[in-house]
């Protein structure tokens, strides 16, 4: 089971990107995804995580109408829209599956961390 991030970059206050989550090693049909992220000097914090089986999708209120969760399950693969990015969403982004679908950003309850990618957001 792998779990790879892409799609990070430096991009300016207001930009969009799109983060990209691909899994191998089982299908995301009957499982969850959560994105989080850590910026430099802080903890790791959950951003947003969606329930394959139902596409239920929980936000963190800091992103809450900037960010939007999705996945492609032909890809197997969940992104993470991004947009009206702000200074303060500057991190490296992880994504990592929510072994008993618990839709809660409990560190301990997520596997099968990826690598994580850089967003940067600054002018």
């Amino acid at each position: 089971v792998q779990l790879q991030a892409f799609g990070g970059g430096l991009v300016q206050p207001g930009g969009s990107l799109r983060l990209s989550c691909v899994v191998s090693g089982f299908t995301l049909d009957y499982h969850a995804i959560g994105w989080f992220r850590r910026a430099p000097g802080k903890e790791r914090e959950g951003v947003s995580c969606i329930k394959n089986s139902d596409g239920s999708t929980y936000y963190t209120d800091s992103v809450k109408g900037r960010f939007s969760i999705s996945s492609d399950k032909a890809k197997n693969t969940v992104y993470l829209q991004m947009n009206s990015l702000k200074p303060e969403d500057t991190a490296v982004y992880y994504c990592a599956v929510d072994l008993r679908a618990t839709m809660t950003f409990k560190l301990y309850e997520y596997a099968c961390w990826g690598q994580g990618t850089l967003v940067t957001v600054s002018s």
